[in-house]
């Protein structure tokens, strides 16, 4: 059995009560009266409308209303100057309008209550204007509802309220707050041109149709939370000089998003798009924490930072930096004054995504935090990546001054270095100093900064990613940074390991700093040199000499060549001549070769170090250029 709603809280008229409804008509009393407008007596109905001005206050809560009934109504407080209806605060609290109802160009100088009614035809408000507060909750609009050039200078709240057809909100103007929580739009809804002078709150509305919100002017916050776009949902032109936040809405055929310009925050968190889309965005941020994409996406953003952290990617997914600013399928260019910068893209997070599935393209991930992505040797990174580089400038460690190798590194390493170095922490949207680390979010928590042996994963795996973009230079960085991270892990690396790597950083900076290697082949050739001169090479070249002896008979002679005994160097060693044989042997200890001079004992083990160390570093230097140069 249903249940019929009780009987309302004011004196109604209780027309047609039996026992199947026994509350009857809920139509509020007429001042003077015991039954409401719809059933007073035709010479009562015609004293109480005689009696209206412009600009009175009216109250028919719960009445229904024919069309001609409101005809009347409306004739009855027109304003003979504007010839639009004047209404002070009217209360149409549940009333029903079993035809069409036409408040075209009303003007509601009070505030106006309409929540609960009833609309079975089409509701037709066309250019009305309403100086106070607009109340539409929990209304029921059956046929077109037409709010178009509406001007709401207070709030206007459709809380709840139901569209059963087309709902034209277009060039309607909202001065003060517009909430449309739980509303429900099941044919069209057209809010072309609209302009949201304050809040503008959506939250939990269903749009069953095609939403239209082309060219709409957000002045206010502009809440999507949880709304639902059953059909297509077009943002062409939109402004939001606020947040935008859509976090938890559900785009299920939407096939193009914007081209939009938000002064604020995008917030996409927890959306789903169930349809191959693509959106344009311009603004501070975009957040797409947790959004699912369960088919291809095409993301062109400009000046924002980009957080995709946690993000579903079910299929391809491609975030783009668009060189130029956006224009609308009209053709006119979006309006990006508010915005400051040149355009550039950050990307801020990756963290939890499945990067298999994603492609950046001309981004900025000098502050993009990678930990905890997967099959991020499947990222694709297209165009031209920028990346934070090391410190610049010389400083203290310790004791000594040194200066970091200049490379790209990522976010992770920066703030473990800063977390490490007892760097102070750097403000939001600030860049580091030349001669500082980035810090991170938690800095200073170093159980919640990614330490050496995460970082050294990162670092592996990005590295295949420049490899298969053919960006050996940018996979010569990842290689160092990933050798960086062993030899600082303490947990993971073998201490064994961790001083080879020791050596290797120190002899060539692990197989890349070509200048490193030279360096020390230059200082082991000096060494070479000097040592030779001091120890290996002997004061004057061995003589060869004949020993033997004649037997008194005659007969044959038989003699011995040998050379002197090698008599080490005493006296002045470091003279033009030996210089030169030392830089002899020396040279040809570089390319493994032996000199085939006379040389002291000390000497020979001299040649024989050199001929190992010394090709080892030359070789070491070739590696290191050819891993800058190779393509």
């Amino acid at each position: 059995m249903s249940t019929r709603p009780p009987a309302p809280s004011w004196p109604y008229c209780a027309h047609g009560a039996h026992p199947l409804d026994p509350v009857g008509c809920r139509g509020i009393h007429v001042p003077g009266h015991t039954t409401c407008l719809a059933h007073l007596t035709g010479t009562d109905r015609d004293t109480y409308l005689a009696g209206l001005v412009p600009g009175a206050d009216i109250d028919h809560r719960g009445t229904p209303f024919t069309e001609d009934l409101l005809n009347r109504l409306l004739n009855a407080v027109r304003d003979p100057t504007t010839t639009h209806p004047h209404l002070g605060t009217a209360r149409f609290i549940g009333a029903q309008f079993p035809g069409g109802a036409g408040f075209d160009g009303a003007h509601f100088s009070g505030d106006a209550w309409f929540g609960e009614v009833q609309f079975s035809g089409d509701a037709r408000f066309g250019s009305a204007q309403f100086s106070g507060g607009a109340r539409f909750n929990g209304a029921q609009f059956s046929g077109d509802a037409d709010f178009g050039g509406v001007q709401f200078s207070g709030d206007a709240w459709f809380d709840g309220a139901q569209f059963s057809d087309d709902a034209w909100f277009s060039e309607a103007q909202f001065s003060d707050q517009a909430r449309f929580d739980e509303a429900k739009f099941s044919g069209a809804a057209r809010l072309e041109g609209v302009q949201f002078s304050g809040a503008a709150r959506f939250d939990r509305a269903l749009f069953s149709g095609d939403a239209g919100f082309g060219g709409v002017h957000f002045s206010g916050d502009a809440g999507f939370g949880g709304v639902q776009f059953s059909g297509d949902a077009r943002f062409d032109g939109v402004q939001f000089s606020r947040d935008a936040r859509f976090h938890g809405a559900q785009f299920l055929l939407a096939s193009w998003w914007g081209p939009a310009v938000c002064v604020g925050t995008v917030d996409l968190s927890g959306a789903v798009f169930g349809a191959p889309v693509t959106l344009e965005v311009a603004a501070r941020q975009v957040r797409c924490a947790r959004t699912r994409w369960q088919s291809t996406a095409t993301v062109r953003v400009r000046h924002a930072s980009v957080d995709l952290g946690h993000a579903v990617l079910e299929a391809p997914i491609a975030v783009t930096a668009h060189p130029s600013p956006f224009t609308t399928r009209g053709g006119a260019t979006l309006d990006e004054s508010t915005l400051s910068g040149v355009g550039v893209v950050r990307v801020v997070s990756v963290q939890g995504v499945d990067a298999a599935h994603l492609v950046l393209t001309d981004t900025d991930l000098s502050d993009c935090l990678f930990s905890g992505a997967f099959h991020l040797d499947q990222l694709r990174l297209e165009g031209r990546t920028t990346l934070a580089f090391t410190p610049t400038g010389w400083h203290r460690k310790g004791t000594f001054p040194v200066r970091w190798t200049r490379r790209r590194t990522l976010a992770e390493e920066q703030h473990w270095r800063a977390q490490t170095a007892g760097q102070p922490p750097i403000p939001a949207d600030t860049a580091p100093e030349p001669g500082q680390w980035r810090t991170g979010l938690h800095h200073p928590d170093s159980a919640r900064t990614p330490d050496p042996d995460d970082v050294a994963a990162l670092y592996r795996q990005l590295r295949k990613a420049f490899e298969d973009g053919k960006n050996e230079p940018g996979a010569a960085d990842f290689y160092y940074g990933e050798c960086e991270m062993r030899r600082h892990d303490r947990t993971g690396t073998p201490k064994a390991e961790r001083r080879l790597l020791w050596a290797y950083w120190l002899l060539s900076g692990y197989g890349l700093r070509a200048g490193r290697a030279l360096g020390w082949l230059a200082a082991a050739m000096v060494a070479t040199i000097v040592l030779l001169m001091a120890f290996g090479l002997p004061m004057s070249s061995p003589k060869q000499e004949a020993t033997g002896t004649v037997p008194a008979g005659g007969g044959t002679v038989t003699f011995t060549i040998d050379k002197q005994e090698v008599k080490n160097p005493t006296g002045d060693r470091f003279t033009g001549k030996r210089f030169d044989k030392a830089l002899g042997v020396t040279l040809n200890s570089v390319v493994f070769r032996s000199s085939g001079q006379d040389l002291t004992t000390t000497g020979t083990y001299i040649e024989m170090t050199s001929r190992l160390l010394e090709p080892a570093l030359l070789a070491l230097a070739v590696l290191a250029i050819r891993g800058r140069i190779k393509r």
